[in-house]
């Protein structure tokens, strides 16, 4: 509703300016103007439009009456009002006629939304001769309706495609944002893939755990009816108790994670090409919030492989958010994807020219909690981005190395990965 009043509103200021650029094909007071052209498209975008043809038709008559009043030394009212008042007749006939065919229902045919227009503009200009005229044997002759027909065909495709040009790139914003959005939901449910991972591996630890204390509790129970014994007999049962309760709450947790992001279908699956140029934007988007200047350069040897996008992401998109974290100012960053010979592997490759990782670091690299990254204040990074990816890794039967190649800065990441864990069956 309010999209239709600010239209209806920059309909009532622009038409009647745009009227006085015109030109009189039949030497009298009728005129050809760009009003009519201005109407016309402005139509195309406000629903309804009758009353809209009458509020502009009115609005060109006060409009014509008061340069009148402002150019005349002696100014007539009558005579300018009768002079006047056949272009709101066309204004109300052409909008009348518009809603009669419906037009903008017909946005998806421009052809069609053309003819009608045209149709729409030679009624109208009919209309308005037929008041200015003293019989219609005058309006109804070729010479008359040639013109008038020509003028509205050229005029009707030249909004047409105007229009047609604005709702492009709308709808081309509109992909665009429509893309950032369904980013930033799978970079979301990537995460939420990543913390189910972590997840899980804690289930199996606080499993460990209640049973390690159950069984302490069983072992003292079994060494004596001590005081001190039952005592601390007792605390550890508790103890195995409260980490039972933890691991049925990581238990619902879990649940719910599972089920928002393993329903295994085509949409989590997205060619490889898709998914790097994805990452690519992210850490392009991430690199500018550091205030680092990194170039990415991307090599994907089969673009349109569809593969599972909450794997690739969680584990190309930590690697490649390590890269940007390493270079200091300004690098470059290469990811590249492709297949063994045999197709039974894929192998993605990331690799930065930063100051590289020092040669005794590279055991330590994938145990959880180190790191060598360092925040302004001095805090230390969890450390669990690598763990993480060397966990994901080896629940996929692949593997992870860094290249041992002699270089003096930057650092080469090499997953690979059996081509069945990663793409779409079938």
């Amino acid at each position: 509703m309010r999209e239709n009043l600010y239209i209806l509103l920059v309909m009532l200021l622009t038409v009647p300016i745009a009227g006085e650029l015109k030109f009189h094909p039949f030497q009298d007071d009728f005129r050809i103007s760009f009003g009519t052209t201005a109407f016309f498209f402005l139509l195309l975008w406000l629903r309804p439009s009758f009353v809209a043809g009458v509020l502009t038709g009115a609005t060109v008559v006060l409009f014509r009456m008061m340069l009148d009043f402002m150019s005349q030394d002696v100014f007539d009212v009558i005579h300018s009002f009768h002079m006047h008042l056949p272009a709101f007749f066309f204004y109300a006939t052409f909008a009348g006629l518009f809603s009669l065919f419906r037009v903008n229902l017909f946005h998806h045919l421009p052809l069609w939304v053309g003819l009608l227009g045209t149709a729409a503009e030679i009624g109208a200009n009919l209309v308005e001769l037929s008041f200015r005229s003293s019989s219609w044997d005058n309006v109804l002759q070729l010479s008359v309706i040639g013109p008038i027909t020509a003028i509205a065909l050229i005029r009707s495709f030249f909004v047409l495609s105007f229009f047609n040009i604005i709702q492009l790139r709308q709808a081309k914003w509109m992909e665009k944002q429509q893309r950032n959005r369904n980013e930033r939901v799978l970079m979301l449910i990537s995460n939420l893939y990543e913390e189910s991972i972590h997840l899980k591996k804690t289930l199996h630890q606080v499993e460990d755990i209640t049973r390690e204390c159950y069984d302490l509790y069983r072992k003292m129970k079994e060494q004596g009816t001590d005081d001190w014994i039952d005592r601390y007999s007792k605390q550890a049962l508790s103890i195995a108790g409260q980490v039972h309760e933890v691991k049925k709450d990581n238990q619902r947790i879990y649940a719910g994670l599972s089920k928002l992001i393993s329903d295994q279908n085509e949409r989590d699956y997205m060619p490889m090409g898709e998914l790097i140029a994805m990452i690519v934007r992210a850490q392009e988007k991430y690199a500018r919030l550091l205030g680092k200047t990194i170039w990415f350069e991307s090599d994907v040897a089969a673009p349109y492989l569809a593969c599972h996008i909450y794997t690739t992401l969680s584990l190309v998109n930590n690697l490649v958010a390590n890269a940007v974290e390493a270079i200091q100012d300004k690098g470059t960053v290469s990811i590249s994807a492709s297949l063994s010979e045999s197709r039974q592997w894929i192998q993605f490759s990331v690799a930065d020219d930063g100051p590289g990782i020092q040669v005794k670091d590279k055991e330590l690299l994938f145990m959880p909690g180190f790191t060598t990254k360092y925040d302004v204040s001095g805090k230390p990074s969890t450390g669990i981005g690598l763990c993480y990816v060397k966990e994901v890794i080896d629940n996929l039967q692949g593997h992870i190395e860094i290249s041992e190649e002699k270089q003096e800065r930057g650092t080469l990441f090499i997953i690979r990965l059996p081509i069945a864990s990663l793409v779409q069956k079938g």
